[in-house]
């Protein structure tokens, strides 16, 4: 019995298929544990002492978890639980307000027209691209002047001025932000801050959310300002104790406690991204407005 050519070519096409979805699922596979082996990395050498980790890599854990734990949260020099508090009040409010105003921001740009409208936007662009490392004498000294050293406040007020965070809030309601729900409301009698508040923010919840991941981790990572900023052990932030612990003589100097307070340093992290991605995949399922 003959076999139909259209047949032939139905199966080799489904062969072709699935061969195509072994490769993909196997170069993501290898690409999941290039990325998660860092990871495996850390969680087993927070397990091990000191002495272990410079006899090399291991598979399985050790058994000086609870000894690291105590030895990175109870030291008094390093003051572990201080630093949390410290970094999380720094990079909570930063995200907060820079997400807020930055959406502010991008909404005036992008809704009202004026005489200096592409101008303003093309400066927001243009300070994007200053690093924060060409202004930090001038901006200590300014710290200085103002009596502001060893204060939270020169880390938090000026993360209101955002120009990425700006940016992608301008991009992501040039697609998503339909003007004329603005002139509905308008039109109902709604004034602007209502309409941005109650209106707006809702539906820029999943550009929200990927910028406050950004911000806050940008924030709880960020070293440099900070270290210029702040020298009272009671205000250092995280990035600070980790650098003292890893700058530590020999005669003090424990891997084991390195690596435990680099994972409790993620783990705050992990935690507001999970916590946030739920409002991204929400948000992406609903689709918010469709123009």
């Amino acid at each position: 019995m003959a076999i139909s050519p259209d047949v032939v070519g139905q199966k080799g096409g489904k062969a072709f298929l699935n061969f195509r979805r072994v490769i993909c699922y196997t170069v993501l596979t290898l690409i999941c544990i290039i990325s998660l082996f860092p990871f495996f990395v850390l969680i087993i050498n927070m397990t091990r002492s000191n002495s272990d980790i410079q006899k090399g890599f291991a598979l399985l854990p050790g058994k000086y978890l609870i000894d690291n734990f105590k030895t990175v949260l109870l030291n008094s020099e390093w003051k572990m639980i201080n630093s949390l508090k410290n970094s999380f009040i720094i990079a909570a409010c930063a995200s907060l307000l820079s997400t807020y105003f930055s959406a502010l921001t991008a909404y005036a740009i992008h809704v009202y027209e004026f005489r200096l409208k592409k101008f303003a936007f093309t400066f927001i662009l243009v300070i994007m691209m200053i690093p924060a490392q060409v202004s930090a004498l001038g901006f200590v000294n300014l710290i200085k002047r103002m009596d502001l050293f060893n204060s939270f406040i020169p880390l938090i007020i000026p993360s209101i001025a955002a120009p990425a965070t700006f940016f992608f809030m301008k991009q992501y309601m040039e697609s998503s932000l339909p003007l004329d729900i603005v002139e509905a409301a308008r039109i109902d009698g709604s004034g602007e801050f209502r309409t941005f508040n109650s209106l707006i923010m809702p539906i820029m919840k999943p550009a929200i959310a990927v910028q406050m991941i950004f911000t806050f981790v940008s924030n709880w990572n960020n070293y440099f300002i900070p270290a210029l900023i702040l020298s009272d052990k009671n205000k250092k932030t995280l990035p600070i104790v980790i650098a003292l612990i890893r700058s530590a003589d020999y005669a003090k100097f424990d891997m084991g406690a390195v690596y435990m307070s680099i994972g409790i340093s993620i783990l705050p992290v992990a935690l507001v991204y999970l916590f946030l991605s739920k409002f991204i995949i929400r948000g992406i399922a609903i689709g918010s407005v469709k123009g």
